[in-house]
C-alpha cells in the first residue's frame, strides 16, 4: 500500500486485514463441544419466533410455521415436556392459552446461538488490560453500527 492510496483502496485493504485476523479470531476461538444444539429445527424455529413475536397461541405459531395446528401443538407439547415452554391462560380471555419460553428455553436459545467458545475467550480477555478491552469492544460496536444492510451484496436467494 502507498501512501497516495485513495481513502477507497486503503478500506479495501483494511478489509482483506480484517478478514484474515477474523479467521484467526474464529479458528482460535470457535466452540469444540460438539454438536451446537440437540434441537430439531422445527423445535429451534419454535423457541426463536416466539423469543422475537412475544407470547402465542399454538394457532398462531401453527400459522407462522405454515404447518398444522395438530404438528405444532407436537412441537409446543414436547418442547414443554422438556421445561423449554410453558403454558399461560390469557388475561383477557381464560378459554384462551398462550405459549411462552421459560428461563431454560431462553438459556438453550442463546447457547444454541454462540458460536464461540466463552470461557476460552474470556480466559483471553483476562489477560487483556481493561482498556483494551473496552477498545476492542467499542470497535467492535463502532464496525456493526457502520454497516448498512441493504448495500451489502448478496446472491440470488440469499436474504441482506
Amino acid at each position: 500500500m502507498t501512501e497516495n492510496a485513495s481513502p477507497n483502496e486503503r478500506a479495501a485493504d483494511d478489509a482483506q486485514t480484517f478478514d484474515r485476523l477474523f479467521q484467526q479470531v474464529y479458528l482460535t476461538y470457535h466452540r469444540r463441544d460438539g454438536k451446537r444444539s440437540a434441537l430439531p429445527g422445527a423445535s429451534r424455529a419454535v423457541l426463536t419466533h416466539l423469543s422475537m413475536s412475544g407470547p402465542l397461541s399454538v394457532g398462531e405459531l401453527a400459522e407462522h410455521l405454515d404447518r398444522a395446528q395438530s404438528v405444532a401443538s407436537d412441537i409446543v407439547t414436547g418442547l414443554e415436556r422438556k421445561g423449554l415452554l410453558e403454558r399461560r391462560a390469557d388475561p383477557a380471555d381464560r378459554r384462551r392459552t398462550f405459549v411462552w419460553l421459560t428461563d431454560a428455553g431462553l438459556d438453550v436459545l442463546r447457547d444454541d446461538a454462540s458460536v464461540l467458545a466463552l470461557p476460552l475467550l474470556a480466559s483471553a480477555l483476562e489477560r487483556m488490560p481493561a482498556v483494551r478491552r473496552a477498545e476492542l469492544l467499542a470497535t467492535m460496536r463502532a464496525l456493526v453500527d457502520a454497516s448498512y444492510l441493504s448495500e451489502v451484496p448478496h446472491t440470488e436467494g440469499e436474504r441482506p
